[in-house]
């Protein structure tokens, strides 16, 4: 009896095994989501260099320091183009930067009041080294911007008389925004208000009793594109 009862429970648990497989597959098996694919926030941080160009206009002033008669202020047109260096610090949202640009200019004007000749002031070139403080939205950047500016100023007074042309250091200030793509790349658009002072006209005719002072103050827009390292 207990022979058969041994070999009963054997068979049993022989076909349980054997049933244990199929039963398995019926359950329901546990569902596996893939791993998130991680991509890295954008960042501003890095040298780069660029190109940039626009146009300014401003005004001039021809004053004779000893007598005051002066010319009023005259406008002053034209382009200008060159390239840029700089480089971006970026601490969470804010980015913090130092740019330099060297441009060829071609912004001049001239007035016949008070100079009957004709009296012309030009810009021959023009360069700033500035700060930057920019707030980043991902590939956004809209940023404010000052520092020195510095660049040559022409003077031409009447004939026969020739010009005389200085180098002065003034300051700037502006803003602008700056966008990136294509990966190291990025475009701007910017204004800046520049100020070189003014300068003694050293000709002969413009000498007077005491001198004649010319200022240079003007309104750049430029556009620019930077290629980021």
């Amino acid at each position: 009896m207990m022979k058969r009862f041994t070999l009963t429970a054997c068979a049993s648990l022989l076909a349980a095994a054997m049933a244990m497989p199929s039963f398995a597959a019926d359950l329901p098996r546990p569902a596996y989501k893939a791993q998130p694919y991680y991509v890295a926030p954008f960042s501003w941080s890095g040298f780069y260099v660029g190109i940039n160009g626009g146009y300014g206009f401003g005004k001039s002033n021809w004053t004779n320091t000893a007598t005051g008669i002066s010319t009023g202020d005259f406008n002053l047109t034209g382009p200008l183009a060159g390239v840029t260096l700089g480089y971006n610090m970026q601490t969470g949202v804010w980015v913090w930067g130092l740019e330099a640009d060297l441009d060829a200019s071609w912004i001049k004007g001239s007035t016949t009041t008070a100079c009957g000749g004709g009296c012309s002031t030009q810009n021959t070139w023009l360069g700033t080294a500035r700060g930057r403080i920019g707030y980043a939205w991902d590939r956004w950047l809209p940023y404010i911007t000052g520092g020195a500016a510095f660049g040559a100023i022409k003077m031409t007074p009447p004939a026969p008389d020739t010009f005389t042309e200085k180098t002065k250091i003034g300051w700037t200030a502006g803003l602008g925004v700056e966008y990136a793509f294509m990966g190291a790349w990025s475009a701007k658009l910017e204004y800046l208000y520049v100020d070189l002072g003014k300068t003694t006209c050293g000709s002969a005719s413009c000498i007077g009793a005491g001198g004649i002072d010319v200022t240079y103050k003007a309104n750049l827009v430029r556009a620019g594109v930077n290629y980021r390292f």
